[in-house]
């Protein structure tokens, strides 16, 4: 999906819709609809009121599909207070597990000879999810140092 189909997906996805979100983000729901509709040419919508729709929805899609379209795979910083041994084990169970996710779904790919774009998406969703825990094994570890 696209960074605009995203926006506009995110704001009609908040609760309420619009209507709800707008005055949130200190605009008309007229104004808001328009402005990520991405078949509307009068109104466009600034870097600004993406990252305050982002901020407001508490969504990342717009952030993650950027990353996407740039080359990049987004990957959030967890909390590092607290950490423990505990915690890194949890995690490299995780770890394990979104490995073995990564290789079922290659394999689901490969099986029929065909390669189509939806099982690449699949794959990758998978391999995303498995660095973001291996990053988040890092900083824990980080946040242990002493």
């Amino acid at each position: 999906m696209n960074i605009l189909d995203t926006l506009h997906a995110v704001a009609h996805d908040y609760k309420g819709g619009c209507e709800s979100l707008a005055p949130r983000v200190n605009m008309s729901a007229a104004v808001l609809r328009s402005k990520v509709n991405p078949n509307t040419e009068t109104h466009k919508p600034t870097l600004i009121d993406a990252v305050q729709i982002t901020d407001m929805a508490d969504d990342d899609r717009v952030l993650e599909a950027w990353a996407r379209h740039r080359g990049f795979a987004l990957v959030k910083m967890p909390d590092v207070t607290g950490c423990s041994d505990g915690a890194i084990v949890e995690l490299m169970g995780e770890a394990w597990s979104t490995h073995g996710e990564v290789g079922k779904q290659i394999c689901k790919t490969l099986e029929d000879g065909r390669v189509e774009e939806k099982e690449v998406a699949r794959v990758e969703a998978s391999i995303y999810k498995h660095a973001q825990v291996l990053f988040n094994i890092s900083a824990r570890l980080r946040g242990m140092t002493e």
